[in-house]
């Protein structure tokens, strides 16, 4: 057999092209080239057929032909459905890409700034070509990665990219593999790394020819609220383990990601010695070839041992989304602390301890769950952490999908912007956040009419768990998911960047502080204090005499005389604190910030955040 990149697939090798499948419950297989010769796949064993056909090249396209049967399918390892998932593959050669990228380095652990796109909402085009085309604005920005959701092709016109059914094939959405290979190689140009949202929990409802080929794929004792999981630990799963492990390593291998954001990994069920995660993870940090892989998980379970290192019995990933200190900034924001926020009150002591310790549910009971929820996280670092006041799903799981912007007071989402991007953890930033978008996201998926409606009635379904959303009136706007209206509001109006430039403002000025100023970089030990019912203080500590002070105030004005709390203390050689910024700047559409440490106390301003450094002035 020729030396093959992938363990099935259609490849170019010398002579042709190698064609390779595992469909153990079949008993022949041709591949169909169209306006070409069919041939045989001989079985090698183990449910494997393969063949290499002379005369046949890149660009050219096929199905294959299952025990005679009048009826082809694509190829379930396809790198490319010009016409949809339904339709034919296409032979890809990722060889005579010309990359330009041969000195970067990748996407280190630490002191990353990530900001997720939807690629189809992204831009007006919704291609990769216009996604790259507004990367040197996130350069500029302060970002220093872009976390693309999944563009594995999914069925339909338009969709988040969850319901993918071919994992191998970038989406003919967005253009060709070789329009996302452009889109990764301009992104290093400009110093931003690419990491990949994939999704290895189950596939899509439709155009999924899975079963064609090997229901051995799915498992028949692990469920998921979405669909069949995955048979990653039953018998005949060592194809199905390689399959995934094979496609975590394409990714960087042929695209030259830096890495990936493994969807709901609490639906990947494996009793396995060793968890398929960990595969996966390894996997694509040896495909890297010595470049810095970042991998980062979704766990709503929040199970720590996944950003622990293998030979510790963990997974060895870099990061975990943080959902709590989500929850408890956006209580603090809106007030509502229903449905799945409802163990939450947005107290500073919460915003305090999300900060110093990552995850506030460590193994307590959830109310919501009613069971306890997440594991001791206490050696992880805070950067081992994605923090984040809005995303995907926490925009989208709205009625009307509005923006913090569109629910929180001004003054209150410029102080835990600030809280969010001078905090320790890793920040992230969904796409349009950076200058308050006004332009909803919503959830839309295009589905034939009968799944649709059942799409439809489930999202419904989902808010009715949001006492406020649950009477028929408000679930009546719930936007159709299959409507094209629904796609065509949620994206960007990059026009909005130039009229609301206070708030770009105040982004990238806080980004260019956490650059630029040593104590909010990684590794700086920090301690809190709550100073108020709505008030509280992080302080960074550098060496005891270049600290800095986080000062948010999410309430009305506050005075404090006395000061019994000593991380109020001045850094030694500092008779007081000078503000160094504030969200109250007039530039960022705040009234103007007054000294905080003065003669008569401190006097804090209210609905704001102000950093501050020890004043040694004579």
């Amino acid at each position: 057999m020729p030396t093959r990149r992938l363990p099935v697939g259609a490849e170019v090798v010398p002579g042709g092209v190698h064609f390779r499948v595992w469909a153990p419950i079949r008993t022949t297989v041709e591949v169909v080239i169209e306006a070409g010769p069919t041939a045989a796949l001989a079985a090698e064993g183990g449910g494997y057929f393969s063949a290499l056909v002379p005369g046949v090249a890149a660009g050219d396209r096929y199905k294959f032909r299952l025990d005679g049967r009048p009826n082809t399918h694509p190829d379930l390892a396809s790198r490319y459905q010009p016409a949809g998932p339904h339709g034919p593959s296409q032979v890809v050669d990722p060889a005579v890409f010309p990359w330009t990228d041969q000195d970067w380095k990748g996407v280190l652990e630490t002191g990353q700034v990530f900001y997720e796109m939807h690629v189809g909402t992204f831009t007006p085009d919704g291609t990769f070509a216009a996604a790259a085309d507004k990367l040197p604005e996130l350069a500029a920005l302060g970002v220093t990665a872009v976390e693309v959701m999944p563009v594995a092709e999914f069925p339909g016109e338009f969709g988040w990219g969850y319901d993918g059914v071919h994992m191998f094939a970038p989406t003919r959405l967005y253009g060709t593999p070789d329009d996302f290979r452009r889109f990764v190689d301009r992104a290093h140009a400009l110093g931003l790394g690419v990491i990949l949202d994939v999704v290895y929990n189950h596939f899509g409802p439709s155009g999924n020819y899975t079963r064609e080929y090997s229901p051995q794929f799915f498992s028949t004792v692990h469920k998921t609220d979405w669909g069949e999981p995955f048979n990653f630990d039953g018998p005949d799963s060592g194809p199905v383990r390689e399959f995934f492990v094979a496609n975590a390593g394409y990714w960087v291998d042929e695209f030259h990601l830096d890495g990936l954001r493994l969807d709901a990994t609490q639906a990947i069920f494996d009793d396995s010695k060793e968890y398929v995660v960990t595969s996966i993870a390894r996997r694509a940090r040896e495909a890297g070839r010595g470049k810095s892989i970042y991998v980062v998980a979704e766990n709503e379970p929040q199970d720590a041992r996944l950003a622990r290192p293998s030979e510790s019995g963990g997974s060895g990933l870099n990061a975990l989304w943080n959902d709590d200190l989500h929850h408890a900034c956006r209580v603090a924001l809106t007030a509502r602390n229903e449905g799945y926020f409802s163990d939450y009150l947005g107290t500073p002591q919460e915003l305090i301890s999300a900060a110093k310790y990552g995850f506030l549910y460590q193994g307590q009971r959830y109310r919501w769950h009613a069971r306890p929820r997440g594991r001791a996280a206490f050696d992880l670092k805070p950067h081992n952490f994605v923090a984040f006041l809005e995303n995907h799903d926490q925009v989208a799981n709205s009625c009307r999908g509005l923006r913090l912007n569109q629910l929180a007071s001004p003054g209150k989402l410029r102080a835990l912007t600030a809280y969010l991007l001078l905090g320790p953890a890793t920040p992230m930033l969904f796409q349009g956040q950076e200058w308050a978008s006004t332009r909803p996201f919503l959830y839309f998926a295009h589905h034939e009419p009968d799944l649709a409606k059942l799409v439809h009635e489930g999202r419904r379904g989902e808010l009715k768990r949001f006492r406020s959303q649950s009477s028929p009136a408000v679930l009546a706007q719930v936007a159709d998911p299959a409507a094209a209206e629904t796609f065509f509001a949620s994206k960007l109006d990059w026009s909005e960047r130039e009229r609301r430039r206070d708030w770009l403002a105040l982004h990238t000025d806080l980004l260019a502080v956490r650059k630029t100023d040593p104590a909010f970089h990684p590794g700086v030990r920090i301690d809190g204090a709550v100073i108020s019912p709505a008030a509280f203080v992080l302080r960074y500590i550098v060496d005891g005499t270049d600290d800095r002070l986080l000062v948010v105030n999410l309430g009305r004005d506050l005075k404090l005389d006395p000061i019994p709390e000593p991380l109020l203390a001045p850094p030694d050689g500092a008779t007081r604190w000078a503000a160094g910024w504030s969200s109250e700047e007039p530039s960022y559409g705040g009234h103007g910030t007054a000294p905080l440490d003065t003669d008569l106390g401190w006097l804090i301003p209210g609905e704001s955040a102000v950093w501050l450094a020890g004043d040694r002035g004579v």
